[in-house]
């Protein structure tokens, strides 16, 4: 047991510095206060009130309330409907069926021949080449 020996150093530990919220809270505060030490206070612009809430949208808002327009969205005209059907009609096709040849929802079709769709290019190019009839251009 001769070549055991013992290190007698001090070991410090240390507490961490405060973090920020830390440094912030009452007592904190109080004990600066207590030994003197200068103490910063800053007044927020919107401390205690709900600004994030109510927001500056009360220009927008009485735009739009101050608008007289009726705005709709553009819908199926008249002759594309009757022209879709009639293709669908000639290739013998139901609305379920011309939906899956263009990769569409059948509801898609459906909602172009009632008329209730926005019309969309894409989908109107799908028809033509499915049906092998030109809907566009006819206006």
């Amino acid at each position: 047991m001769a070549g055991i020996t013992q290190d007698w150093e001090p070991v410090v530990i240390r507490k961490k510095a405060p973090t920020a919220a830390a440094r912030k809270d009452e007592k904190a505060v109080n004990a600066a206060r207590r030994s003197g030490a200068e103490i910063e206070t800053v007044k927020k612009s919107t401390a205690g009130t709900n600004k994030a809430a109510k927001s500056t949208t009360t220009l927008n808002t009485r735009k739009l309330d101050e608008e007289t327009e009726v705005l709709a969205h553009e819908k199926v005209p008249t002759e594309l409907k009757k022209a879709i059907m009639q293709g669908r009609n000639e290739k013998k096709l139901t609305q379920a069926q011309l939906a899956q040849i263009i990769n569409e929802k059948p509801q898609v079709i459906q909602e172009y021949e009632s008329g209730k769709a926005i019309p969309n290019q894409q989908i109107i190019t799908k028809l033509e080449r499915a049906l092998g009839v030109k809907l566009r251009g006819k206006k």
